[in-house]
Order: structure tokens, then C-alpha cells, then sequence
């Protein structure tokens, strides 16, 4: 039985939420000035600050307790050893093979599988070292200048994220950019400003039949051959990261500049496959190389460090805590980073797509609210936005906080952002009572009845939980390291919750019925979609 409500455990954590209901975390800090010590962990250059959470020093070994009742250190060595934990599709989880450094070999179903990704890697290597040193030409001769990666969902979310956190470390001479939208308009303002004599387009499509990412594939197929004058350009200007060799060569793709990943490979995991091709071009092989350092780091620390000190397993924990017992339905995620913009949105699949099911893996019901939606912005950004809402809407938003000490670029404003981070985490933590707001209002000149008329608007209640993650520098190895992070949090959340993280099938009806609409427009029955689709038909008919 997978279900997570029935555990011991979880009982107890039920209990234990409803004798701290009444906490407020300014009275939690009041009264232990050694928090921050006791709530904090340290990897290197990666600081997770937990403190502000709703918790005390009961409350992580109650968490823990029932980590190992849904025994996931078993179900972490069954991922690092290959087993099939991806039960639906059969097929085992293997991600960290993509970024093993040491001699240990990692096995799928009995087989090495190490070969075959030290392979791809240098055959990865090879091609970018052809790119940049100008050997990689286009139908006209010129050396290629611009690459387009052409993906959706995690061919492009992963790829994208580190393609902008590792700006600093792109070259100058090759322009990156990511095309995911069906959208033609998405295609059409990328191409705008290139070169076809110039321009390589990357297809990531691990079945070559993606609808969205070969619709792309197509148009800008006709764009290169448009230009060129012959469907033989075709060859000079894509290559494909697939597995279906026969779409490939129908495609016009010489099978030798097609770049395999494998079916245990998920696709929001698969970043540090042949599916970061892209950027390996932008940043080079060797910080493509310390990417995967950093996220082997974290590999290793996930494996071996004990649960109660395991960064991923505590953050996981963390997220369930305030998930399903302190009946936050959300989270937000605010990187004080413009390198780091992206991040929310490559969390919003890993996470929700990962864990966003309502079965087990033995496909009985839930009785437990799983993944919590997940968004975010930039900070600062985010304080002119939405953080009216995180401080008096009256909602329970855990918030993680992401900074990076120093910046890679002499003029940066990491004091600045970093003052902002800590100051709003300080601020939703302890808030501000309307005896304090009288008085503010009265030191800027208020007299005592208009102090009185404003403070109601000028109360923050606080006790809103944060985590804090710090970054000394957002390096190819840092950031390696923090979404490996991510990762393995939102595998262990997955285990918790009994459910399995590593299928998605909860994408197919839509892209089914969409279609089924393609082929034809009546095939649909409901009032609604007829409707639609009959006023759809109308326009588009007159214009």
C-alpha cells in the first residue's frame, strides 16, 4: 500500500501542525537564538537556510520518520542501480548516469550503459569543437554564427535556463536562441534578424514526431531551403537529437549529425544529455563538462549524505510539511538573479508535471494533495508585482528565496539584490502588528487619530515560511548543482506521496484531441467545443 495518509507518520505530523497552528515564527525565533544554526545546511558553495519555516525541533524528525516509512532510501538506491522505478512505461529513471564522473558503472535492465553516454559525449564534443573553430559551414560556405534550438518542454526549459544563468560564459562569436511556441510568430521574430548562410538549427525531439516542434522543424526547413535554392542545404544547417533514425533521414538529416539519448532519459531530465547540446555550443564543452560536475556533486551528496542532513531530502520534506499539513496549495519561486529567470519556469514542469498525479503507483486513489503549483518571477522584479499578495492577501505561500553572492561581472548589484532578498524573507517571517504600524506612522508625523485610521492598512500578519538557498557564484558547476537539486527534491517528494514522478500522461488526451480536431473540426461533440470551433470556422472563412 503506496498511500501516504495511512502511515503512523503522517498521523502524527497531523497532530503535530495542529499544536503549532497558533506559532507565530517571530515567537519561534524569540525563543531560540540558535536557529538559524540549527535549521541551516551547507554543501560546499550552496546554503539552504530552512528557518523561517513553521517548524520546530520536533518537527524534522517527525518529517524524516515518515521519509523512511515511505522508504525512500530504498527507493533512491533502486534509482541510482537502474531498476525500472518508472513503473507505468517501465522503464527505469537513470538521469544521473548522464552526469556520472567517477569509474562506477551505472546498469539498466543488467546493461553498462556508461559507454554509450561517454560516447554521445564526445561526439557532442567533437561537433562543438567543429562549430567554434569555424569547420561547421552552411550551404554557402560561411561558418555557422547562430544556432536555433527547436524543443518544447524539456527540450527547451532545461537547455533555456542554463543557457541564460551561464550568460557570462558564452562565447561571443555564437548567438543562441530557443524556439518552442507552435506559435509562427515565435519562429518568425527569431529568423527575423538571422542569416540562413548562417544559421544551424538543433531539432530535439526524442520520437521526431513532437506536433509543436516539427511544425517548427518544417517551417524553418523551408526557410533554409528558400534561401539556398535546394533541399540538399537541409543537410548542412540541421542536425537532430532523437532516437528515430528513420524520421531523421526522411527528414533530410544525415544520420551521422543525430545526436541519441535513451527511453530511460525523461525529458525535464534529460538537460544533461545530448539535449544540452545547445548549450554546449553557447558555453563551450569544458563548463558543459562542469555543468555536469556540479549536478554529479549533488548526485552524490543525495546518495550518501544521511536523510537528516540530505539537502534534497530536507527540502522535499520542507515542501510536504507545509503542503499537506499546513494546507498551502502553493509555492513560489523568486530567484534574486536575472540569470536566473527561467529557473521558475523550468521548476514548474519538473515539479507539476512530475508529481501533479491524483493515483499511486498502484493505481489507487491518493489520499493526499500531491504537487503544489509552482510559479514565480525575477526579484526584484516580483516585489512591484505580486508581493502585495505574499504580505497581506491573507494566503499561505511558502516562498523560496534563490540569491548568488557574487556576480560574474564587475559592476553587478549583488548587494543591492541581496539586501532586497533578505529583507523580504525578514519581512514575511515577522510581519508587522498594528501597535507597531501605530507607531511608525507616528514617527513619520502622523497625528495619534490618523496613525490609528491608517495602521489597519500598514499590518503585515508575517509567519508566511520561506527557504533561502544561497549561491557564492552562479557557475556551470553551481547551477549543475542546484537543479540536480531540484531534481532529486522533487523525486523524493514523489516517493512520499507514493506516486510515480517520471511518466506524464496526464499531456496525451489534450495533444489526442487536438488531432482529432486537425483531422476534422466536427469531431468533437460537446456544446461547447462545436461552438468554438463553428465560430472559428466562421472567421477564419471571411478573413
Amino acid at each position: 500500500m503506496h498511500n501516504p495518509a495511512t502511515r503512523r507518520a503522517w498521523q502524527a505530523l497531523t497532530t503535530h501542525a495542529e499544536e503549532l497552528r497558533g506559532a507565530h515564527l517571530r515567537e519561534l525565533f524569540a525563543g531560540d537564538k540558535q536557529r538559524f544554526a540549527r535549521f541551516s545546511l551547507r554543501d560546499g558553495d550552496l546554503l539552504l537556510d530552512f528557518s523561517k519555516q513553521r517548524i520546530t525541533q520536533r518537527t524534522l524528525p517527525l518529517l524524516l520518520e515518515l521519509a523512511r516509512a515511505a522508504e525512500v532510501e530504498t527507493w533512491r538506491e533502486r534509482m541510482f542501480s537502474g531498476e525500472p522505478i518508472n513503473t507505468t512505461e517501465r522503464r527505469a529513471a537513470l538521469h544521473v548516469a548522464l552526469r556520472q564522473r567517477g569509474a562506477s558503472p551505472d546498469l539498466v535492465g543488467g546493461s553498462e550503459v556508461m559507454a554509450d553516454v561517454k560516447r554521445v559525449l564526445e561526439r557532442m564534443r567533437e561537433f562543438v569543437t567543429r562549430v567554434h573553430d569555424g569547420e561547421e559551414t552552411g550551404y554557402s560556405g560561411k561558418p555557422v554564427r547562430a544556432v536555433v534550438n527547436l524543443g518544447i518542454g524539456g527540450s527547451t526549459l532545461g537547455p533555456e535556463t542554463a543557457h541564460a544563468a551561464l550568460a557570462p560564459f558564452r562565447r561571443e562569436d555564437l548567438r543562441v536562441f530557443f524556439v518552442a511556441n507552435v506559435d509562427s510568430d515565435d519562429l518568425s521574430e527569431c529568423l527575423a534578424d538571422l542569416d540562413p548562410q548562417t544559421t544551424l538549427f538543433i531539432v530535439a525531439s526524442k520520437s521526431f514526431t513532437t506536433q509543436e516542434t516539427m511544425a517548427n522543424a518544417r517551417a524553418a526547413r523551408d526557410w533554409i531551403i528558400a534561401a539556398a535554392g535546394s533541399e540538399s542545404a537541409v543537410a548542412k544547417h540541421f542536425v537532430a537529437l532523437s532516437t528515430n533514425r528513420e524520421a531523421v533521414v526522411e527528414f533530410g538529416i544525415d544520420p551521422g549529425r543525430m545526436f541519441e539519448f535513451w527511453d530511460w532519459v525523461g525529458g525535464r531530465f534529460s538537460l544533461w544529455s545530448a539535449i544540452g547540446l545547445s548549450v554546449a555550443l553557447a558555453v563551450g564543452m569544458q563548463n558543459f563538462d562542469e555543468l555536469l560536475d556540479g549536478a554529479h556533486a549533488m548526485d552524490v551528496h543525495f546518495h550518501a549524505a544521511p536523510l537528516s542532513t540530505n539537502l534534497p531530502v530536507v527540502l522535499a520534506l520542507l515542501g510536504i510539511w507545509n503542503s499537506n499539513f499546513l494546507g498551502a496549495p502553493t509555492y513560489a519561486a523568486i530567484p534574486y538573479s536575472h540569470r536566473l529567470r527561467f529557473l521558475p519556469a523550468f521548476l514548474q514542469q519538473l515539479e507539476m508535471e512530475s508529481n501533479g498525479k491524483s493515483v499511486t503507483r498502484d493505481g489507487q486513489p491518493v489520499d493526499a494533495t500531491t504537487a503544489p503549483v509552482v510559479w514565480g518571477e525575477p526579484g526584484t522584479n516580483a516585489q512591484h508585482s505580486f508581493f502585495q499578495l505574499l504580505h497581506q492577501g491573507g494566503r499561505l505561500i511558502p516562498v523560496d528565496f534563490i540569491g548568488v553572492v557574487n556576480g560574474e561581472r564587475p559592476g553587478g548589484r549583488q548587494r543591492l539584490l541581496l539586501a532586497n532578498l533578505v529583507a523580504q524573507s525578514a519581512a514575511l517571517m515577522r510581519g508587522q502588528d498594528t501597535e507597531e504600524a501605530e507607531r511608525a506612522c507616528r514617527a513619520a508625523g502622523f497625528s495619534d487619530a490618523e496613525a490609528a485610521r491608517l495602521a489597519p492598512h500598514r499590518t503585515y500578519p508575517g509567519n508566511q515560511p520561506s527557504n533561502t538557498l544561497l549561491l557564492n557564484r552562479l557557475t556551470p558547476c553551481t547551477l549543475g548543482k542546484l537543479l540536480a537539486l531540484y531534481e532529486h527534491k522533487t523525486f523524493v517528494q514523489g516517493i512520499v506521496w507514493g506516486i510515480n514522478s517520471f511518466d506524464q500522461w496526464g499531456v496525451e488526451l489534450g495533444k489526442q484531441l487536438a488531432g482529432q480536431i486537425l483531422d476534422d473540426e466536427t469531431a468533437l461533440e460537446d456544446a461547447s467545443s462545436k461552438g468554438l470551433l463553428a465560430q472559428v470556422r466562421a472567421w477564419r472563412d471571411s478573413g
